[in-house]
C-alpha cells in the first residue's frame, strides 16, 4: 500500500546520553529516519537530550527538542505541535521505554497521536522476561529452563529449584545492565539484588545458564503486508556467556549449517509475524547447541539495534531508512533498493565478502574495573572492517583498533608460557582473541582452546592457518620473502608493518616498494547489497589484495 498520507508530522525519540549498551548506533539510525520520512514531505520533530549527536543537527529535522527523556517533555512537544504520529523505534530501549510509559499514562490517547514502528503490545512481549517466555511456549519455540521473580524471595526460591550455574536476566533493560551469572549459592542474593533494582518493572528471570553454546543475530524487516526479509546473519565469535556487545562478530554466519539456518530463519519470520500488528524491523537472538544443533530463543527486539547499525553497513541495506518508510505505509516492494536503484527494497542481501566486527574497550581509563566480559557489555565502541575472507578482515578489524596491534598480534609482548595462556584463556577478557593466536604459535592443540574457550573449530583453524602463515615468513629477510608467500601474506590481512615485524631483516618501507615492484597492489571491491547480480549505481568500496579488480 502507499504511504498513510494521514501521517503528516512525526515525532522521533533519540536514545539520550551516550552510555554503554546505547551509543552512535541510534544516533545513525534516527538520522537515516530523519531524512527517510522528510523525503516523504513529512515534518520531522525530534527529542534527544543529547547535543553531540548528528540527528539533533538543525537540518535534520523541522524542529529539534534538547529536553530530558521523560513524559513531562513529551507533553509540552505535544502541546507545541501538532503530530500525527510517534516513532521510538530509533532510540533504543530508553525511547521504547519512554513510549510505553506515556502510553500507560494515555498521553498518547490524550493527544490523538498514533504509536508507528511498533506497538506496545509488541514492546510488552518482546521486552518483559515473563511474557516473552510464555510466548515463546505457546509458539512452540524451545525456551531455557527458567522461571519469572518480581520478588527477591521469590527469586531465591527459584534459583535453588533450577539449580547451578544460572543467568539472572532483568526485564526492561539495555546492554545487558543489571544482568549477571550465578555460579554458586553464596552469589545469589547480589545477583538478584542487582537484577531487581536494574529493571524497572522490578522483574528478573531467573534461567539455567547455556554456557558454551553458539550465538546468532537475525536482523529483519517487516511491513503491512506481512512480508519479511532477513537483512543479515550475524554469528558471534563468542559463545554464550559473553554479552553480543563485547562479542567479535561475523557476517554472513560461518560456522552455520543450511539445515539449522533454515530452521532459525523460518523460526525468527515466525516471531516477527507474531510479535504485533505493525510494520519495521526487530533484531532476533538464537543459542545453538554445537553438538546437536538444538536451537533456543534468547530474544527479539522489535527496533533498531547495534546489530541493526552493524548490518547496515554491512550489508549496504538501510535499514533504519527502510523502516521508517514502512511505519509510514509502504510495502517492500513499493520502496527501491537504495545502491541498484532498479529492484525493489524485497530483497535479501548476498554478500560476497566478509565483516568482522571488533568491540573496543577502554578499562586502561578506569582503574580497578573489573575486564572479564560477561553478560552485561561493557565496551566503549567497535570497529568493522570488510575483506574478501575471515583472516583479512579479522587482521584489518585489528589493526584499527587503535591499541598498538598490528594485524593479529602484539609482537613481542606476549610472555606468557602456553599452560598461562591456556589458563588465561578460561575467562573472556578483551584481548582473548590475541591471546588464542598466541597459544596457537606456542603449539597449543585447538583441542585445548576448545575444551577452554568453547569458541567454534573453525575460527580457530581459521587463526592457526595465520600462525603458520607467520611461521613461514619468519626465516626470511624482506629481500628473500618469496612472492607467492608475499601475495598470500597480503591477502590474509598482513600489514606491511606488520610482515617487517615477522620477517628477520628489514622495514616496513623496504616491504612497500619491494610488493610494489611485484604488482601486489590494492584493489577495490563493492559492496552492492547484491553481489553483483545487478548493476550498482551507488556502492561503496572495501580495498584487498587481489591479482585482479574484477567485481
Amino acid at each position: 500500500m502507499p504511504q498513510d498520507k494521514s501521517i503528516k508530522s512525526v515525532l522521533i525519540i533519540g536514545s539520550g546520553p551516550i552510555v554503554i549498551g546505547q551509543a552512535c548506533e541510534f544516533d545513525y539510525s534516527g538520522t537515516q529516519a530523519a531524512r527517510s520520512l522528510r523525503e516523504e514531505g513529512v515534518e520531522v520533530i525530534l527529542i534527544n537530550s543529547n547535543p553531540a549527536t548528528i540527528m539533533t543537527d538543525p537540518m535534520m529535522a523541522d524542529r529539534v527538542y534538547l529536553l530530558p527523556l521523560e513524559v513531562e517533555s513529551l507533553e509540552q512537544i505535544l502541546q507545541e505541535n501538532h503530530i500525527d504520529a510517534v516513532l521510538p523505534t530509533m532510540g533504543g530501549q530508553t525511547a521504547l521505554n519512554l513510549a510505553k510509559e506515556a502510553e500507560e499514562l494515555g498521553i498518547w490517547e490524550k493527544y490523538n497521536v498514533r504509536l508507528i514502528g511498533v506497538d506496545i503490545k509488541a514492546i510488552d512481549k518482546a521486552e518483559d522476561r515473563e511474557k516473552f517466555r510464555q510466548w515463546m511456549i505457546a509458539l512452540g519455540v524451545p525456551v531455557g529452563t527458567a522461571k519469572t521473580a518480581n520478588s527477591f524471595l521469590e527469586g531465591k526460591e527459584f534459583a535453588q529449584e533450577i539449580g547451578f550455574p544460572l543467568v539472572i536476566r532483568p526485564s526492561f533493560t539495555l546492554g545487558g545492565g543489571g544482568a549477571g551469572f550465578v555460579w554458586d549459592k553464596s552469589q545469589v542474593d547480589e545477583a538478584l539484588n542487582n537484577g531487581l533494582q536494574a529493571s524497572p518493572i522490578h522483574e528478573v528471570l531467573v534461567e539455567k545458564a547455556i554456557l558454551g553454546w553458539k550465538e546468532f543475530e537475525l536482523e529483519l524487516l517487516r511491513d503491512n503486508a506481512d512480508n519479511v526479509v532477513i537483512i543479515c546473519t550475524v554469528e558471534n565469535f563468542d559463545p554464550m556467556g559473553v554479552h553480543t556487545g563485547d562479542s567479535i562478530t561475523v557476517a554472513p554466519a560461518m560456522t552455520l549449517s543450511d539445515t539449522a539456518y533454515q530452521l532459525m530463519r523460518n523460526t525468527a519470520i515466525m516471531m516477527m509475524r507474531d510479535l504485533g500488528n505493525f510494520a519495521g524491523g526487530c533484531n532476533v537472538q538464537f543459542a545453538l547447541n554445537p553438538e546437536t544443533e538444538e536451537i533456543v530463543a534468547i530474544e527479539i527486539n522489535p527496533r533498531v539495534s547495534r546489530s541493526s547499525a552493524l548490518a547496515s553497513k554491512a550489508t549496504g541495506y538501510p535499514i533504519a531508512k527502510v523502516a521508517a518508510k514502512l511505519a509510514l505505509g509502504y510495502n517492500l516492494d513499493e520502496l527501491k533498493n537504495q545502491i541498484t536503484e532498479t529492484t525493489s527494497a524485497y530483497f535479501e542481501p548476498a554478500l560476497d565478502y566478509v565483516i568482522v566486527k571488533i568491540p573496543r574497550w577502554n578499562f586502561d581509563k578506569f582503574k580497578g574495573a573489573n575486564d572479564t566480559l560477561g553478560l552485561q557489555m561493557k565496551s566503549v565502541g567497535e570497529v568493522m572492517a570488510i575483506g574478501r575472507s575471515f583472516n583479512e578482515a579479522l587482521q584489518k578489524a585489528c589493526q584499527s583498533l587503535e591499541n598498538d596491534a598490528l594485524g593479529l598480534g602484539y609482537y613481542g609482548k606476549s610472555l606468557m608460557n602456553a599452560d598461562e595462556i591456556l589458563e588465561y584463556l578460561k575467562v573472556p577478557k578483551w584481548d582473548r582473541i590475541f591471546r588464542i593466536k598466541d597459544a596457537l604459535m606456542a603449539g597449543v592443540s585447538i583441542k585445548s582452546i576448545v575444551q577452554a574457550t568453547a569458541i567454534d573449530r573453525w575460527f580457530l583453524y581459521q587463526i592457526k592457518g595465520l600462525c603458520e602463515l607467520e611461521k613461514a615468513m619468519a626465516p626470511h629477510t624482506v629481500e628473500s620473502l618469496p612472492e607467492d608467500l608475499l601475495r598470500q601474506a597480503k591477502s590474509n590481512g598482513f600489514s606491511d608493518e606488520q610482515i617487517a615485524r615477522i620477517v628477520r631483516y628489514g622495514d616496513a618501507e623496504q616491504l612497500y616498494e619491494k610488493r610494489k615492484a611485484l604488482g601486489i597492489t590494492r584493489v577495490y571491491k563493492m559492496v552492492d547489497t547484491c553481489a553483483a547480480e545487478f548493476v550498482a549505481q551507488t556502492p561503496y568500496f572495501y580495498s584487498t589484495f587481489e591479482q585482479s579488480n574484477t567485481q
